[in-house]
């Protein structure tokens, strides 16, 4: 009689143990389901649209940095969807940076820009950011620091090398002309000429858009509000010297 108990006793406790195992298997299915979802969306800095002439080890770095915090389109300047945020390469001269900003401005106007340079440039970082830039960030950074500066632009901050506001206090302390850049300086020469933007862009082999771009700047330096006023504080700062 206890041997028929005790094995009573062994066969409910099996069917315990399979009824279980019934019961938590569709559990696993929506678990795994669950975790697809997670995955596709596991991408809180959306899409970053990399803008770059050429696919170089740089370029690779950066899409490793960026892997699975955001879905990451490497190309030149064409259209890339609905990025939430782009990075421009820097790759050559301040003048190619500043119209290639203009392009993508033109594109994205309201989208977060962030320029990505080979090296720590201060000259290149202040050019940029005077210029409509988001932020500025170099190769040689710690990859946690260039994911940040991506995060910070896409929040509505600036995001900048810590070394810039020390560079920009040893600049010309003139609050108006001395901060010009020499090709913003050179493009407010010729305004006080009279040429048009047009004029301008074909004499200086630029595109409107990047004479528009250092046009703003230098407004923004001035602290005047369209060419005419800027002119004025020019022809003043000519007499005055």
């Amino acid at each position: 009689m206890v041997g028929a108990q005790q094995r009573w006793r062994e066969l409910r406790a099996q069917g315990a143990q399979i009824d279980a195992a019934a019961r938590a298997a569709p559990a696993r299915r929506r678990l795994e389901a669950v975790r697809e979802r997670t995955s596709a969306a596991k991408k809180p800095l959306g899409l970053v649209w990399v803008v770059t002439p050429s696919y170089s080890i740089t370029m690779a770095g950066l899409k490793k940095i960026l892997e699975g915090k955001a879905e990451v389109r490497i190309g030149g300047e064409s259209s890339a969807g609905n990025p939430s945020c782009v990075v421009l390469y820097a790759g050559g001269t301040e003048e190619g940076c500043l119209e290639g900003m203009g392009r993508i401005r033109e594109l994205y106007p309201e989208v977060p820009l962030l320029v990505l340079g080979s090296q720590l440039d201060l000259g290149l970082a202040w050019a940029t950011l005077k210029n409509g830039a988001d932020g500025f960030v170099h190769a040689l950074m710690d990859p946690a620091q260039v994911l940040s500066a991506v995060e910070v632009v896409q929040r509505g901050e600036l995001a900048a090398p810590r070394q810039l506001l020390r560079y920009h206090l040893s600049q010309n302390e003139n609050p108006e002309i001395g901060e010009l850049s020499a090709r913003g300086r050179e493009i407010l020469e010729l305004v006080v000429e009279g040429l048009s933007n047009a004029e301008i862009a074909g004499r200086l082999y630029l595109t409107e858009s990047t004479i528009k771009q250092h046009l703003r700047a230098v407004y923004k330096v001035l602290g005047v509000h369209n060419r005419t006023e800027a002119a004025k504080t020019m022809r003043e700062h000519a007499g005055g010297v």
